[in-house]
């Protein structure tokens, strides 16, 4: 993994989410699916796992069965007709999910969500759907858990029949992440000083955006190394609260669940400091905000982004942190 490469990664975004917009705009990538599929189990690892979790419940919300797993459980769920099973691995090589394929194969229809499809796994398969987030050369998976949100948000609105301009929306979250990016100067200091401390940074999310705390936290993890945990906003007073009174708390809230006031009001009483992406927030020290951010799928397409980032200024080697 290379800092520089995953800055220059990041920078990307827009204009590939710009080509991106023109495919949806001409394209469903979800045609290749059976006309008769009932439900849609999803498998992965990782950011593609983050990224299956928040799609197979919004389809269960709106009354489409569906089911996300880790590729590497011994508790794969079982399958039965008109069941389809969709592989989502941005590499094409995740070894766990090669064996979730090699446990499906013959018991359901396979398709592959990957932005490699000339990898070994996706020549293992009849349906491919290409992610076209072009190549990650920082090693990181950035541009492609986006686009693998986006794929997902298309096969919600295949499955659905959704009447859903996904091109405008994709075109929204490109104009959204350039205005982040390029104010980035102007945030990135005060968002470094509030969130890195000794102990490590919390990022919490809504579970309709889930997703957004889980890569977050694991931007911090993966290329500076840093301590960071996710949480969904309301199992954060059952799981987390309890180091708000014992160490030096530091959270990242992507605003949004209903329970957040609970959050919010330990967080007060015992002096943590709260950062809020995409809305205003009383009690926060800083919130952050940026272009489109009123809608919530720009949200989940986009607040990643802020711990994106801050996870490549603290990589740098040029970085004092």
């Amino acid at each position: 993994m290379e800092p520089d490469l995953f800055a220059a990664d990041l920078a990307e975004k827009p204009a590939r989410l710009a080509a991106l917009a023109d495919v949806l705009a001409a394209e469903d990538p979800w045609t290749v699916l059976p006309d008769d599929a009932r439900r849609i189990v999803l498998v992965g690892m990782g950011s593609s796992a983050f990224a299956s979790g928040v799609a197979a419940a919004r389809l269960r919300a709106r009354g489409f069965d569906a089911a996300s797993e880790l590729a590497s459980s011994d508790l794969l769920t079982d399958v039965r007709e008109g069941d389809v099973v969709v592989a989502v691995s941005a590499g094409g090589g995740s070894r766990e999910t090669v064996a979730a394929v090699e446990h499906y194969r013959d018991r359901a229809p396979l398709v592959l969500l990957t932005n490699k499809p000339e990898s070994a796994l996706a020549q293992s398969v009849s349906t491919v759907v290409d992610m076209r987030a072009g190549a990650e050369r920082g090693g990181v998976a950035c541009r492609t858990f986006q686009h693998t949100l986006i794929a997902l948000l298309a096969l919600e609105r295949h499955l659905l029949g959704l009447d859903r301009d996904l091109s405008a929306l994709v075109r929204r979250s490109a104009d959204a992440g350039a205005d982040l990016a390029s104010r980035a100067g102007d945030w990135l200091p005060r968002m470094h000083d509030l969130l890195v401390g000794p102990d490590g940074t919390h990022v919490v999310a809504p579970v309709s955006r889930l997703s957004s705390a889980q890569q977050s936290a694991l931007m911090l993890r993966e290329g500076p190394r840093r301590v960071a945990h996710a949480h969904e906003t309301g199992d954060w007073s059952h799981v987390d609260v309890y180091l708000t009174k014992t160490t030096d708390y530091r959270l990242l809230l992507m605003p949004g669940s209903r329970w957040e006031d609970e959050l919010l009001r330990w967080c007060a009483e015992r002096g943590s400091t709260v950062v809020a992406v995409g809305a205003d927030v009383d009690g926060a020290a800083y919130s952050l905000r940026y272009a489109h951010d009123d809608d919530h799928d720009v949200r989940l397409l986009t607040e990643v982004l802020v711990a994106e980032l801050l996870a490549a200024a603290l990589w740098s080697p040029t970085s004092s942190a």
